[in-house]
């Protein structure tokens, strides 16, 4: 259930926006709202619109049409006050090799006017023996991270995460979920974009799927399950039993399996799947693996833009209404 009440003032509006290159559309229409407490999942293939959509919202394309407000400010004419209140975590970030965590983290801080406090914020990410070496000397996951890290200066209203589970390992992943609950739990609005539909369903309240610019369905994601197939279960693979939890007693769970390869939980009623993966995460369990069986999201969103398609020629509309 998502924790945004419709009576607030949303963190991130976007109202029928669209962006065209020549006769190309990359975004097609679009709206939707995020609201504090809530986590939005942005997902869809690569080449949907969901960066162009990012990048409009941040301001570094102008849209063709339409209008986007981001924390009550419109990126084209207040484009430093929305910065100071949003973070991002962008696919694709540019570092300074022979600059140290420390130093990145300074740089973020100046850009928002705000305190840096650097070791804590790399201590939140898995980084505080590493806050004075030089990026140069990073892993694919280590980068992940700063980002990540530079996204929660100045602890801003709105986060914008572009495919935060890239590049890490199952222990970096944990950390990203832990944050991105604890940074809703504080009451920041997420957008969380991805590709990846398994795992970034069990942390979010709200999801958008796009497709060639626009939606194909916007759901919670308690109803988007009850449209799968009744028998659908989730599976998650751990590295090995956590001590200090009974697997068997959590809520969801129906079956507990121990094999050489792994723990795999099977948890019949997907609603209480990010349940159990939360509390998995506190007990620090490693995740492998998240499988759904009988049908997944991304199984769904293809049946139902194909259907629609077929039957009214338009995609599925967004469905609005917060429970």
């Amino acid at each position: 259930m998502t924790r945004f009440d419709s009576g607030e003032t949303p963190r991130l509006e976007v109202d029928s926006l669209t962006k065209r290159y020549g006769e190309v559309t990359a975004v097609d229409g679009l709206s939707f709202q995020v609201g504090p407490g809530e986590v939005f999942g942005f997902l869809g293939p690569n080449g949907a619109g969901k960066s162009t959509t990012i990048d409009i919202l941040l301001d570094f394309v102008r849209p063709t049409s339409g209008s986007v407000r981001v924390c009550g400010h419109d990126p084209e004419t207040a484009p430093r006050a929305v910065r100071r209140r949003v973070g991002v975590l962008p696919e694709a970030t540019g570092y300074y090799e022979r600059a140290s965590a420390r130093e990145h983290l300074r740089f973020a801080a100046e850009m928002k006017d705000a305190d840096p406090t650097p070791e804590r914020k790399l201590e939140r990410v898995g980084l505080g023996d590493a806050v004075d070496r030089p990026v140069g000397g990073f892993s694919k996951g280590m980068r992940q991270r700063l980002g990540l890290a530079m996204a929660l200066v100045g602890r801003p209203d709105l986060l914008v995460l572009d495919e935060p589970l890239a590049g890490l390992d199952p222990a970096g992943a944990r950390r990203v979920r832990t944050l991105v609950r604890e940074e809703r739990d504080r009451g920041a609005a997420v957008l969380l974009s991805s590709h990846i539909t398994e795992q970034i369903e069990t942390l979010c309240d709200r999801v958008g799927i796009l497709s060639e610019g626009e939606f194909v369905v916007v759901d919670t994601v308690t109803r988007l399950r009850e449209r799968l197939d009744t028998d659908r279960s989730v599976v998650l693979t751990l590295a090995e039993r956590p001590p200090e939890v009974e697997l068997e007693g959590l809520t969801g769970v129906t079956s507990v399996d121990e094999r050489e390869a792994g723990v795999r939980v099977t948890c019949r009623d997907p609603e209480a799947t990010g349940s159990v993966v939360a509390r998995l995460d506190a007990a620090d369990a490693t995740l492998l693996d998240v499988d759904g069986r009988g049908g997944s999201l991304e199984q769904l969103f293809l049946t139902l833009t194909d259907d629609e398609r077929e039957t009214t020629g338009r995609p599925v509309m967004a469905q609005e209404a917060v429970e």
